[in-house]
């Protein structure tokens, strides 16, 4: 069983073209929205790149350096579709990250491959970038955004397997009340295993839609509430 085929699949079945994941940044005033089927997407295209051009296979451990942010969920879904494990920190066999945390990519994975992300909205890519970084906003454009998902994976997320992750996402959207009608407003991190599991897969597993929001700026919450629909709210 390959993990984001297990999360993606009823998402794309049931609603492919509505909002799966808005994402806000209050500090830039970025607001970027994505159906299922442009995650997937995008998904697909980082997949691609992490098996074709990193070498990412089953077992392979990627160490994901990044904020809470619709391009990290492309990231997670990318690497559970080769296959590979997510992880937090090091040791690990390739790294994904932003410029900031570089140096600890680069200590994570010992000489290994690192890619590092702009994040910015319009697909920038990093200034001066180390000799050997991949950028990946360049990188990842000239991958198809179809793939073939790994079925014999490896431990999917910190040492757990697909179907622990599975069990976990699923007793968490359970245990948060969380139903495909829902769309939920978080601007909680993903910085932990658990955070992944309760913050964003638990929303994906129950068929919710996700409000991401970065630099939430208070006076404008009760307003985002409802031009955004917003029926919960993840602490």
């Amino acid at each position: 069983m390959n993990l984001t085929d297990a999360v993606l699949d009823p998402l794309l079945r049931g609603d492919p073209m509505g909002p799966r994941i808005t994402y806000y940044d209050d500090a830039t005033r970025e607001r970027i929205e994505l159906s299922t089927v442009t995650l997937a997407n995008w998904a697909a295209k980082t997949a691609n790149l992490l098996r074709d051009e990193l070498g990412a296979r089953p077992g392979t451990r990627v160490a994901v350096l990044l904020p809470a942010h619709w391009q990290t969920a492309a990231v997670l879904l990318g690497v559970w579709w080769t296959g590979a494990e997510v992880v937090l920190s090091g040791p690990a066999d390739l790294a994904l990250c932003t410029c900031d945390r570089l140096d600890e990519a680069d200590e994570a994975v010992g000489g290994g491959e690192v890619a590092v992300l702009s994040l910015d909205p319009f697909g920038k890519p990093v200034a001066d970038l180390p000799i050997g970084v991949t950028d990946y906003a360049t990188a990842v454009r000239v991958h198809g955004d179809q793939v073939v998902a790994e079925q014999r994976p490896g431990p999917a997320l910190a040492g757990r397997s697909v179907a622990d992750i599975l069990e976990e996402a699923r007793d968490s959207a359970a245990a948060q009340g969380f139903s495909t009608c829902d769309r939920v407003m978080s601007s909680a991190p993903w910085s932990t295993s658990e955070q992944i599991v309760a913050n964003l897969l638990a929303v994906f597993v129950a068929g919710a839609s996700l409000v991401q929001v970065a630099n939430p700026d208070p006076a404008v919450l009760d307003r985002r509430r409802q031009t955004e629909k917003v029926t919960r709210d993840l602490a």
